[in-house]
């Protein structure tokens, strides 16, 4: 399967009116200029988090309490642990969230990091994210898509 495949697989499970068309313009982007994966990266790994999120208990909680202050809510590994734990029943997904851990061990942090060397998304520092790393990536998402919950 082509990362162009991918990304259509992605399209058909995402969120119609939230994700669909940014997935539209991300493929357009990259078969144009493929060099852009370090600019599609981080959306792609927003989307990621935000279609596991859709699995668990935290999907479509209020992004701030009463006093208008922002709701924690689980990100990266614990994210995924959590979807593990809410999951369990489903083999299948829970092996796939398993895997996709790989994705989100973090870097240790340098002190001699700016702002945005220091979004820290993934198991590679921004700086040295590759085309394989985003491809990888996609693949995962895909592989990953149906189980979406949008």
């Amino acid at each position: 399967m082509s990362v162009y495949d991918d990304m259509d697989t992605i399209w058909e499970h995402s969120h119609y009116w939230n994700w669909s068309p940014d997935w539209l313009v991300v493929k357009e982007i990259y078969e144009k200029v493929p060099t852009s994966y370090s600019v599609l990266m981080p959306f792609a790994y927003s989307y990621f988090e935000e279609m596991i999120r859709s699995t668990t208990s935290e999907y479509s909680c209020p992004l701030f309490d009463r006093n208008g202050d922002p709701v924690k809510v689980k990100v990266g590994m614990a994210l995924i642990n959590m979807a593990i734990e809410e999951n369990k029943e489903n083999s299948k997904y829970v092996a796939l969230l398993e895997k996709s851990k790989k994705h989100f061990k973090y870097t240790e942090n340098s002190n001699d990091e700016n702002g945005r060397n220091r979004v820290m998304h993934g198991r590679v520092h921004p700086r040295f994210w590759s085309q394989e790393d985003f491809e990888n990536l996609i693949r995962d998402i895909a592989e990953m898509s149906p189980f979406a919950q949008f």
